[in-house]
């Protein structure tokens, strides 16, 4: 996948880069031939993710925890802050790791990019907009959240992260962009991690019933990987300052996506109903107006063919 719209970044740091969508970054920037180091601590992230790209002459890999300060051994001109657990199973499983990545790990990687005169790109999420009152959602929502919450631990790091973020840009004039990434699937996802796609694709393969939470009728709006990955470098050549939300604009409930994921992999499997999770959101769907207008961009991996993407990858593993 080519950086179309990025400049020739010399040198990408990309923390978190072994996780699920780090690992496409870091493959979409070798692609447009920028030199990658991929910072992890393999917490969440597995070194599988990014074992393709071991060979490339212009990738490096460093066991890092970015919550201690960290040094790469040469300068970024582009650090892309993607480092934190980010699915309910890991960061209810880890929440203090979850806040200090969040907080910490957005301090250090915003002083590496600033030492270095680097533009920033900081990962944030739609989980900033909680269980939202305004639908779709734009930038311009302050979000409704329960800071005390199970949640709140995700939501929390990454609404303290942007508020970091945009103090570096405001008091040392670091060069900053935050990106509210929505509901992204694709391959490398984990089976267990507690999103609906993977936990969907794996029920259906394995010909177990399919846990739907609530009464399924809460919607989500899901951005196949390449597509989201194609947003977020657009945002970062752009020079804009964000936030940006980079999604799809179309929505599904989670019972339409169980049948569908059924009917996909040709599974026998059947839907049964499980408690809703705290604080679930009932709808999530970003208003993308701002990354239409600027960036040129929007989703162009139909739904279909990502869904099937995704089920073959996870049928991939199996036969492994």
């Amino acid at each position: 996948m080519a950086m179309s719209h990025a400049p020739r970044w010399g040198h990408a740091v990309v923390t978190g880069g072994s996780g699920f969508v780090g690992s496409h970054l870091c493959a979409a920037l070798l692609a447009g031939g920028t030199e990658v180091t991929c910072v992890d601590d393999f917490s969440t992230g597995t070194p599988a993710n990014v074992a393709e790209l071991r060979d490339h002459p212009g990738f490096r890999l460093v066991e890092a925890d970015v919550r201690e300060p960290f040094t790469v051994d040469r300068d970024p001109d582009l650090v892309l802050h993607f480092a934190s657990p980010a699915s309910p199973a890991d960061y209810l499983r880890l929440p203090v790791h979850t806040l200090e990545t969040g907080s910490l790990g957005t301090r250090n990687a915003l002083a590496l990019a600033h030492a270095c005169g680097a533009r920033f790109v900081l990962a944030s999420t739609s989980e900033v907009y909680g269980d939202p009152e305004e639908h779709p959602q734009s930038e311009r929502y302050w979000g409704h959240v329960n800071p005390i919450g199970p949640r709140s631990v995700y939501d929390e790091a990454k609404r303290f992260g942007e508020a970091l973020t945009t103090a570096a840009a405001q008091a040392r004039g670091t060069d900053t962009l935050i990106v509210r990434l929505f509901n992204t699937y694709g391959p490398r996802m984990r089976g267990y991690d507690g999103r609906a796609v993977p936990t969907f694709v794996r029920q259906a393969l394995a010909g177990e019933p399919l846990t739907v939470a609530g009464d399924g009728r809460q919607t989500r709006s899901l951005c196949y990987v390449d597509d989201t990955v194609r947003g977020v470098l657009a945002a970062a050549a752009h020079g804009m300052p964000g936030p940006v939300n980079i999604g799809n604009p179309s929505e599904i409930s989670m019972l339409d996506l169980a049948r569908w994921i059924i009917e996909l992999t040709g599974s026998r499997s059947t839907v049964r109903f499980v408690e809703r999770p705290v604080d679930d959101p009932a709808v999530r769907c970003p208003d993308i107006t701002l990354a239409r207008d600027k960036l040129q961009w929007q989703p162009q991996v139909p739904a279909d063919q990502g869904l099937r993407r995704t089920i073959e990858w996870f049928r991939s593993q199996q036969t492994e």
